[in-house]
């Protein structure tokens, strides 16, 4: 059993604002703006329900990629078309773990456990339900295969451009309640000891941006942290 975690969802970038994190260590889960064309009509950010200001992009499409049903979605897929998140995501098996990471603003009175402004927290996990299946392999799937992959973005897309599609057990996939903190309370660029002794990734320059990869013991301690109070990180 192995994972890789990468970072998803809203940010200053785009649409130009980050979900918020609250003090209990409650979150919301806001996907950045579809890029492109689409087949059919996709939800926009005024569709997402969600209690954060969405009135400046409420007609903007999103690109609801990963997709939770918790969130609203029908299945837990991902896909992506650049390479350097597709090629270690390529290298997963049916069984091992995808984790989602996502830079989110303080709000409210910070907590001791949260840097003042904003820092990096996992937000869900996908337990793969099937090897990945490369952007070339789908284009020659049957169509029942195909089907499983049908509420994804990228399919959605008027043109599929995803490197990689990957689709998630629900019996082992969710999004979360509360977040598994990845940065430290000194500030969101200092990355914890999840990130540089757990992960791949030295937690050094923008490690906040790249894919981390977990081996075995570094992916039973992420799940291991899955609904704890997010000070059990600090405090370890």
């Amino acid at each position: 059993m192995r994972s890789v975690a990468i970072n998803v969802a809203a940010n200053t970038n785009e649409p130009g604002f980050r979900g918020p994190l609250y003090p209990d260590g409650s979150f919301e889960y806001i996907p950045i703006p579809e890029s492109k064309s689409t087949a059919d009509a996709v939800p926009t950010y005024a569709d997402l329900g969600v209690v954060t200001d969405v009135s400046g992009v409420a007609d903007r499409p999103v690109h609801f990629d990963p997709e939770f049903p918790e969130a609203g979605g029908e299945r837990y897929t991902y896909g992506d078309e650049h390479g350097v998140k597709a090629r270690p995501l390529s290298e997963l098996s049916a069984g091992d773990y995808l984790f989602f990471y996502a830079t989110l603003t303080t709000t409210g009175e910070p907590p001791a456990w949260a840097p003042e402004r904003w820092g990096a927290y996992v937000i869900g996990h996908f337990r793969l339900a099937r090897d990945p299946v490369t952007g070339e392999t789908y284009r020659d799937l049957a169509d029942e295969e195909r089907a499983v992959f049908d509420s994804n973005a990228h399919v959605r897309r008027a043109e599929f451009d995803a490197e990689v599609l990957l689709l998630g057990d629900p019996n082992g996939s969710r999004l979360y309640e509360t977040v598994v903190p990845l940065s430290r309370p000194s500030g969101g660029t200092d990355a914890n000891w999840l990130v540089t002794e757990r992960s791949s990734d030295s937690g050094k320059g923008p490690w906040w941006r790249r894919p981390m990869r977990f081996d075995e013991d570094g992916t039973e301690t992420l799940l291991s942290l899955v609904d704890e109070h997010p000070r059990t990180v600090v405090e370890r």
